[in-house]
């Protein structure tokens, strides 16, 4: 990796970096280190159910793990606000826990027979809305019954899913709709970081190479028709030129059509990964062909809590929550008006 090079003589090596440079890497050779104050962290609202990835103030603990300057040497720390501020600081980081979504970890819970969750004695007890928020997604989901207990099958079989509750439901549904390849596909690419990127000085050629994959049914058939023909390309050149170099013809691949080649791979262990305990739980996997119609019913069966409906001024409405919401500019339906959406995740932007 080029940051863990040494500059060439005559230059000075200069880093922008997260705060994954606190503790996860040492880098060699570093004298100064600047530090803004501040941090991205991803925060969830239970009420609104929405995930933001908001910027706050570090902690004392981040602040003094940065000022480690020079870990192989003497160094200096420049903090760019002032210290009677860094005296308000929280003492340390606020837990994931209490900013997270808690359904897989209630689900967990209740798997291994622990039934009173408000009364569990958790290291950092996360806030009784966030709970509450999360038992009732459960229950709406199946996973739980009325007496919230863990059902048996659906709850049972979710929980032996390492996945978010709502993928898990989906995979379980996807085999009685019998979509469950596509939907196994689906599942794979949602949970892996943005498979497109759109470089700036290059936004039109991303876009046009973004088309060749588009689906006017939505996201999910979008990123299907992206992993069926990485695949076909990988397969066919595996058996023509071997292993090795078909992955370097795959990362070529994905480089000319913008894609993130690291998480479309990501997303191949993911695939395969799941389509192994799928099938130790007992599903049948089959596909809905050129039938897509299935498979949306499936995905509207399965996200029902992230449904948004049309309102008169064209914006949406989500059901569950009733805020006010958009279609991201990156979707492939953001030009459409539909009279009813089926969304995957539901984030804080910049625009209101």
């Amino acid at each position: 990796m080029r940051v863990f090079a040494p500059a060439p003589a005559g230059f000075r090596k200069v880093i922008l970096a997260t705060n994954i440079a606190e503790t996860s890497v040492t880098i060699p050779g570093i004298k100064y280190v600047v530090d803004p104050g501040v941090v991205k962290a991803r925060s969830y609202d239970p009420v609104k159910g929405m995930e933001s990835l908001i910027i706050v103030p570090t902690s004392k603990a981040q602040a003094i793990q940065r000022g480690r300057a020079g870990r192989e040497g003497p160094g200096k720390c420049f903090r760019l606000y002032p210290e009677s501020e860094f005296e308000k600081l929280e003492d340390s980081t606020k837990p994931e826990i209490k900013r997270c979504n808690l359904s897989n970890v209630i689900l967990q819970l209740k798997a291994l027979g622990v039934d009173d969750i408000f009364g569990f004695d958790f290291i950092e007890k996360p806030s009784s809305a966030a709970i509450k928020k999360s038992l009732e997604e459960l229950l709406l989901l199946g996973a739980l019954t009325d007496e919230f207990k863990l059902s048996d099958p659906v709850g049972r079989r979710m929980a032996r899913l390492p996945l978010d509750p709502v993928y898990s439901k989906a995979l379980i549904l996807a085999s009685q709709f019998k979509c469950l390849d596509e939907m196994l596909i689906a599942v794979a690419m949602l949970s892996v970081e943005s498979i497109f990127y759109e470089p700036r000085e290059k936004l039109d050629e991303a876009r046009t190479a973004k088309k060749c994959f588009a689906s006017s049914e939505g996201d999910h058939l979008t990123l299907i028709n992206v992993y069926r023909t990485s695949i076909e390309l990988l397969e066919k050149r595996k058996s023509e030129i071997g292993k090795d170099k078909a992955e370097k013809v795959m990362r070529k691949w994905c480089k000319e059509n913008f894609i993130n080649s690291r998480s479309l791979r990501h997303a191949r262990d993911i695939h395969s990964q799941i389509c192994l305990l799928v099938e130790q739980i007992g599903l049948c996997i089959s596909s809905c062909g050129d039938d897509t119609i299935q498979f949306r019913r499936c995905l509207a069966a399965a996200f029902f809590l992230n449904a948004a409906l049309k309102q008169p001024d064209g914006t949406y409405r989500a059901l569950a929550s009733g805020e006010v919401v958009q279609i991201h500019p990156t979707s492939v339906l953001f030009r459409t008006k539909a009279d009813c959406i089926i969304f995957n995740e539901f984030v804080k932007t910049t625009n209101k």
